[in-house]
């Protein structure tokens, strides 16, 4: 008996580090012990008080109910309390914010809201592989466009202009960008707010890195006028080492959280109360927290910079977010070939730039989400390497 899947898995892979992970897996088996330099999944945890918060909102009797669909309003508040604080930015907590269960499930969201079958969407290169994935998933073509370090990692928007940009509906923006750690300017969101209205094109952005290795968190609905064309995606998992708890937020014009809201309601039923709570308690952190955070990972940057120049990879020192982006010497081929040979003769997994699109193919990123004393331990082992 024979069981086709849907036609609309087709060109639909499975996800590199799913795929990287077994074979990780195996070769530990075989005792090489490889550290693993590639996922950027938060290893420190959140505050104290959020986790009191949790427990104690857990241990009541009256809060395992289903949820609303919208969120808590208490978390609502939250948020749009701080998105005035950190962007200042005015939303409705009523009606301009809707709480989601991570940032990923919103990309998937405004897919499925928005794109009929034949409707383009432009996405970055490179850029998150989810960010396609769901484009092809609700029945969208993706209209690439590439960011290149000539250009500062921005779009070409003279290049975009001679598209044919009559089918695009969506186009999707990330700054702090991800894997480049480009962060973004005044005005560059300007142009693209100025591009979206011009064209008619909703601008999808996902602002989760924003508070990593930044001191000026920026959103693209600061921009005047940006709430008539600009749904922005936010996030915990990075700047509140929330990232297992799958809390996330979309924000805009109180008409498009009603459509994405038409969707989101027939896929799953809210998150978890107290985890909602506690959530709302992350939300009150101070410049303290940050900063606490952010002296843990510079410390960690500092390490990966010494690990890539062993390499002889170029790189940015003013990236931000929770990898660095390199480019990989001229003797190798690409990025698979240097994350390959590190791996292989130096027990260290480093992730290719190609998994975020052609346009990364010459580079690797790696990630801050180690321990300084492990990603110290994967330096030595290069530089022992590479002195036999």
């Amino acid at each position: 008996m024979e069981i086709k899947t849907a036609e609309r898995l087709k060109g639909i892979g499975e996800y590199y580090f799913s795929q990287k992970l077994r074979e990780i897996d195996e070769l530990n088996k075989q005792g090489k012990n490889i550290i693993n330099l590639g996922i950027g999944s938060p290893d420190l945890p959140p505050h104290p008080d959020v986790i009191k918060v949790l427990q104690e909102e857990s241990a009541k009797p009256d809060v395992h109910a289903y949820q609303s669909y919208k969120g808590s309003p208490v978390l609502r508040r939250a948020m749009s309390d701080w998105y005035k604080k950190w962007y200042n930015v005015d939303l409705n907590a009523d009606t301009e914010i809707l709480p989601l269960i991570g940032s990923k499930e919103g990309i998937m969201h405004m897919c499925m809201t928005y794109l009929n079958e034949g409707d383009e969407a432009l996405v970055p290169n490179p850029g998150y592989p989810t960010y396609s994935a769901a484009v092809k998933l609700a029945g969208g073509k993706c209209v690439e466009y590439k960011l290149r370090a000539k250009n500062n990692y921005e779009p070409d928007f003279n290049k975009l202009e001679k598209r044919k940009l009559k089918k695009v509906k969506l186009m999707v923006v990330n700054y702090p960008q991800m894997p480049t750690g480009q962060l973004p300017s005044k005005e560059l969101f300007e142009k693209i707010v100025a591009f979206g209205k011009k064209h008619n094109i909703m601008v999808v952005h996902d602002n989760p890195y924003s508070f990593i290795l930044n001191e000026n968190p920026l959103s693209l609905l600061s921009i005047e006028g940006a709430k008539n064309i600009v749904i922005e995606l936010n996030s915990l998992s990075k700047s509140h080492n929330m990232a297992g708890w799958r809390v996330g937020m979309l924000s805009g014009a109180k008409e498009r959280i009603e459509e994405v809201l038409r969707f989101k309601s027939n896929m799953d039923s809210g998150m978890f109360l107290p985890v909602q709570l506690a959530a709302a308690q992350a939300l009150t952190l101070g410049k303290e927290w940050h900063d606490e955070v952010n002296k843990v990972y510079k410390a960690r940057r500092k390490k990966v910079f010494e690990l890539l120049d062993v390499l002889g990879c170029l790189y940015s020192t003013g990236q931000a977010g929770l990898f660095v982006w390199a480019a990989v010497p001229q003797k190798y081929k690409n990025g698979y070939q240097l994350s390959d040979k590190v791996l292989y003769s130096k027990n260290v997994f480093i992730t290719p730039g190609g998994i975020v699109g052609s346009a990364g193919e010459t580079y690797i990123r790696v990630s801050l989400c180690n321990k300084e004393e492990k990603i110290d331990e994967a330096l030595q082992r290069i530089r022992a390497k590479a002195r036999s």
